[in-house]
């Protein structure tokens, strides 16, 4: 087996917080709790869990958009966490970013032209007219004229936003995109065009992708593999095809369960998912979805799951299949 592109172990990252008043109490939000992945060259990997799971800090912590509390990120053998200065500097050129908003993503004071051609300038790619041109090139290359070079960010619509926010990513003509949930704010028939031109990229670009989003149906068409995370640990990965056609652990089968099937004969009352995320800052013992698991035993609330290998790629973290 090739080497990975990117390589996550035990990622951590705990946010302290001060609240009450007139005695302030110190609280410890378990954002993400030992997070292991890796994504080979070419390779579309989504993290995928409910709101408020977890996996957009986890993205956000491996490119040190945060810093993470502990863990190991290297990226093609390189230390990621351990980088800084002009070795920090080269790595961002290989890691881009796709924001979820891609209003707020986007300085509205900033022309397009500007905000596609200052990266290039701080990294010493491109000036002046070939920075031009390779900023029209871009937005050519995802769907828009060159001619919005001179326009501002409020003249577009959400779907042209987050064309740009691509084509900023590509500027510096990274080896992978980490996706935050770059279509949610969307309308679907402006997903399915977002989605497409994604898609184009990675085949035409050889790009790989960690496609963070809360839509399974997303997932299933764009990505190779797939990992399940609930209250900032990693429940299940294996497959995109096997984990959700046939998920092992319990909170993947009511994920996939309560996505919605493009199928006319199959619709249907969907089920709820019972109860509520338990905090993050005072999360369960034991296995961490045992209060809204139905299928939860003594062991449960006691002893966390060990990690299990799945028969069919990838494993799942479920006392069920210890």
């Amino acid at each position: 087996m090739s080497e990975p592109l990117l390589s996550v172990q035990g990622l951590r990252k705990h946010f302290v917080q001060r609240k009450g008043f007139p005695r302030p109490r110190t609280i410890v939000v378990r954002a993400v709790e030992d997070v292991s992945f890796t994504i080979a060259p070419g390779e579309a990997f989504g993290l995928v869990g409910e709101s408020g799971c977890g996996k957009s800090t986890a993205a956000r912590a491996l490119l040190r958009l945060i810093e993470p509390d502990a863990g190991q990120v290297t990226y093609r053998g390189q230390d990621v966490l351990a980088a800084r200065g002009a070795e920090l500097k080269a790595l961002r050129r290989k890691m881009q970013i796709v924001f979820q908003d891609p209003y707020s993503s986007l300085d509205p004071r900033q022309t397009i032209g500007s905000a596609l051609m200052e990266p290039m300038r701080v990294h010493g790619i491109a000036t002046g007219r070939e920075a031009r041109a390779r900023a029209a090139a871009l937005l050519e290359e995802v769907g828009l004229p060159a001619a919005a070079l001179d326009r501002l960010p409020h003249e577009f619509s959400g779907g042209q936003r987050q064309r740009i926010g691509v084509a900023r990513a590509l500027t510096l003509e990274p080896e992978l995109i980490v996706a935050d949930e770059p279509v949610s704010a969307l309308d679907v028939s402006v997903q399915a065009q977002v989605l497409l031109v994604l898609k184009q990229l990675r085949a035409r670009r050889g790009l790989s992708f960690l496609f963070v989003s809360h839509d399974l149906s997303v997932v299933r068409w764009f990505c190779d593999r797939v990992a399940v995370m609930y209250l900032g640990r990693i429940v299940e990965e294996g497959p995109a095809g096997r984990v959700l056609a046939d998920p092992l652990h319990p909170y993947a089968k009511m994920l996939r369960d309560a996505s919605p099937v493009p199928d006319p004969t199959r619709r249907g009352v969907l089920p709820r998912i019972v109860g509520e995320i338990p905090s993050a800052a005072n999360p369960p013992p034991g296995c961490p979805f045992h209060p809204r698991c139905p299928q939860a035993m003594d062991v449960c609330s006691k002893v966390a799951p060990r990690w299990t290998v799945a028969s069919g790629g990838g494993g799942v973290a479920c006392h069920l299949h210890g």
